[in-house]
């Protein structure tokens, strides 16, 4: 007798697969998975071999959170076709759940560059930093619509891109250079959303590749005009021109209350004058 046809007791079928004994008591016992042969005199379950095919593919079912129920209706019609249908919706799932984590993941590591900021970086420095390119959902603001309609509008973009909640992504408002040169330093336009994760660019906004100044602004809101002529006094000494926006994003909201302990990081992209 070939040795994949003898037959393996309970506990060493259960090593085997690296499960607990009583698992496969269990599967027996609602009929999802039958031993080989049980001992009449004791009891004893015993299993073949060649069953460990069919009992992995429980097993992996059970991994990807099948119930019960499904993988029994499975058993009772099982085939290649069914199989095949329940791996593809299960695939799905798997790469929603994925895609997801990956979200999630980029959320904790703006959360733990921010901190880092926080700890990290004078607030009266003012430095070149690079960025990558950005794609960013925007909602239009004006001083006319009322925040109630702003929140409407944020949450109709949370759901438009499929996020669970606004904290699964960085955002801040945004305010042209032209309006800052203007000394309309209350005059944002847009409020920015940046999805952690990867969507078509149509529609969206691009915050461009290349260098930016970067500084950090902590006090009363209506002050913030102060570190603008920090950052244009900085710009023309050293033959800086600034373009587009000003991305301005709060990094310490979650851990204060107090409006005036808020720390704004200030972003904006930079080009020699000269070029």
């Amino acid at each position: 007798m070939e040795k994949t046809d003898k037959l393996l007791t309970i506990g060493q079928f259960a090593t085997l697969h690296g499960i607990n004994k009583k698992t496969l008591m269990w599967y027996d016992e609602i009929g999802l998975f039958k031993p080989a042969a049980i001992n009449p005199e004791n009891g004893y379950r015993f299993y073949n071999y060649h069953q460990s095919s069919l009992l992995e593919t429980i097993l992996l079912l059970r991994e990807l959170d099948v119930s019960i129920d499904e993988i029994q209706a499975f058993m009772k019609n099982r085939s290649a076709e069914s199989l095949k249908a329940l791996f593809e919706e299960k695939i799905a799932g798997l790469d929603a759940k994925i895609a997801h984590l990956k979200a999630v993941r980029q959320t904790l590591c703006n959360y733990h560059q921010n901190m880092e900021n926080l700890l990290a970086t004078d607030l009266s420095c003012i430095k070149i930093v690079h960025k990558e390119e950005r794609c960013l959902v925007t909602v239009d603001i004006d001083r006319e619509i009322s925040y109630d309609k702003e929140v409407e509008m944020i949450i109709a973009e949370t759901q438009k891109y499929q996020l669970r909640r606004l904290h699964d992504a960085s955002y801040g408002t945004m305010i042209s250079i032209e309006s800052l040169y203007n000394g309309n330093f209350e005059d944002y336009s847009k409020l920015f959303i940046e999805i952690p994760f990867p969507i078509q660019k149509t529609g969206l906004h691009i915050q461009p590749c290349g260098k930016y100044i970067r500084t950090f602004y902590k006090g009363e809101w209506d002050k913030i005009s102060q570190k603008y002529k920090e950052i244009f006094d900085y710009a023309g000494k050293h033959d800086l021109k600034l373009f587009g926006f000003s991305y301005e994003m709060i990094i310490n909201e979650n851990v204060t209350d107090r409006r005036e302990d808020y720390i704004v990081q200030i972003e904006i992209p930079i080009c020699s004058s000269s070029g």
